[in-house]
């Protein structure tokens, strides 16, 4: 009873949150520093930067590695064990970059801090991401927080290639994890998403399936000065046009209706009143969802050519040539079933698949307190905000985890521009100042509610 008391104590005490985001400002600015570009990835380097920051508040933590220096963290606050863990997951790889289309005073590695900003690859995707979590957890510790269930931190490697990291994780230690909650990357707030002036949350809850493989055509080989009938490359141009003609008709999930419901809810006029209808929704707006590449992803089973090989020099035809096929699947698309209808829709003998990863869909429910503790954090201060739940067009190591029934949502609190979205794997990564100050606040904030024994949260 007396812990229990000095606890309480300790937790009531005010956070000052300036303090608190600059100190998450300058922890991801040398979070960047540390090179963890994947390939080759090095990622024990960044699980020994947060292993470090985290021992700074008195909480240990272990490093695991699938391969040398391919290392992954684990750390806890404990709670009671009333209720399941609950996981905070990022990943401390980041893609690769060109340094000369960067600005010169701010290199892809240099962490600077600049113009209201921490420039860097990775900053949004997903090291950002990742220090609001190690902050997370430190403040819990710093603040004695009485937790009823155990918060766990992990820092996943090779996200942005293999998954190597996650599955790792999976096969090797998810039974002293075993969370039933995990919030990752996945969802980031758009300014003027659909309507100007309106900023909107989308909660990842759920992601595409994938199917992966090599689109190869057989043929006779031959020189190329003879054009001959049915070799490898004419079969494989006749195969791809094929698919380039394929037929599609806009699936809509339930939670992208939600969403736009929401959207429209918190618009209103008619544009709001349109887009809370389902009917209306199918009869005005599906041509404007089918000419957009993001939103026609978001509604229909995509299959994108993502690149050639065959030919080793101009004169010689091969005997095989094949592309590269990424399919990102809907709900209640399997893999297996994809992949028929690639075969049937080729119809030739001599092109076969040859497939290189498959998953399917999975999604989470949302009528969950995680997820409405996120949904409420995330607009909380911002009249011009709104959330909703999404399909995730891509895949994160989320996708694993809700195989094995863990519920898991996808939000970065960072509300940003268009143009700054495209910096995620591209040029000129960077994060306002602004939204890591309001992230830490927010994420801190919807933890404690479904975290904390009495929800009680300091001001």
């Amino acid at each position: 009873m007396l812990f229990l008391v000095l606890a309480l104590s300790a937790y009531g005490q005010p956070i000052d949150w300036s303090k608190v985001g600059d100190e998450t400002t300058r922890l991801l600015s040398e979070y960047l520093q540390v090179d963890t570009v994947n390939p080759p990835g090095n990622e024990t380097r960044g699980a020994q930067y947060l292993a470090e920051r985290l021992r700074e508040d008195g909480i240990e933590s272990e490093i695991v590695e699938f391969a040398p220096d391919r290392g992954s963290l684990i750390a806890r606050v404990p709670g009671t064990g009333k209720a399941p863990p609950l996981c905070l997951l990022s990943h401390i790889d980041v893609v690769t970059s060109e340094a000369s289309e960067w600005p010169s005073d701010r290199p892809p590695l240099g962490g600077v801090v600049a113009d209201g900003y921490v420039w860097g690859r990775g900053a949004l995707d997903m090291k950002g991401m990742g220090i609001l979590e190690l902050q997370v957890l430190r403040l819990l510790a710093r603040h004695q927080v009485p937790l009823a269930r155990d918060v766990i931190l992990l820092a996943v490697a090779d996200e942005e290639v293999s998954n190597h990291g996650m599955r790792f994780i999976i096969e090797e230690h998810w039974d002293r994890i075993g969370c039933s909650h995990v919030i990752n990357e996945g969802g980031i707030g758009l300014i003027d998403l659909f309507f100007d002036g309106q900023t909107v949350f989308p909660i990842s809850v759920g992601e595409k399936g994938l199917l992966w493989g090599r689109l190869v055509a057989s043929g006779e080989p031959g020189h190329g000065s003879i054009p001959l009938p049915g070799s490898s490359p004419e079969r494989l141009h006749a195969a791809v046009t094929k698919l380039s003609r394929r037929r599609v008709r806009p699936t809509y999930h339930p939670s992208l209706l939600q969403t736009f419901a929401n959207v429209g809810r918190h618009h209103g006029g008619l544009s709001g009143a349109i887009l809370q209808s389902p009917a209306l929704v199918r009869l005005f707006l599906r041509r404007r969802l089918m000419s957009n590449p993001l939103t026609r992803a978001a509604v229909t089973d995509t299959l994108h050519v993502t690149g050639y090989s065959g030919a080793l020099q101009p004169n010689v035809v091969p005997v095989e040539s094949w592309v590269h096929i990424d399919a990102r699947l809907l709900p209640g698309t399997e893999p297996d079933d994809a992949e028929r209808e690639l075969i049937e829709l080729v119809d030739d003998p001599l092109v076969r698949f040859e497939r290189i990863q498959a998953e399917p869909a999975a999604v989470s429910n949302w009528d969950d307190p995680v997820y409405d503790a996120l949904a409420r954090r995330a607009v909380e201060g911002m009249p011009e905000a709104v959330t909703g739940p999404v399909i995730s067009v891509g895949f994160t190591d989320s996708i694993y985890l809700r195989s094995l029934g863990v519920q898991a949502f996808g939000f970065v609190p960072f509300a940003i521009t268009q143009d700054e979205a495209t910096t995620m794997h591209g040029n000129g990564e960077r994060v306002s100042i602004a939204n890591l100050h309001r992230g830490v606040q927010v994420l801190y904030r919807a933890v404690v509610d479904v975290a904390a024994v009495d929800h009680y949260e300091p001001d």
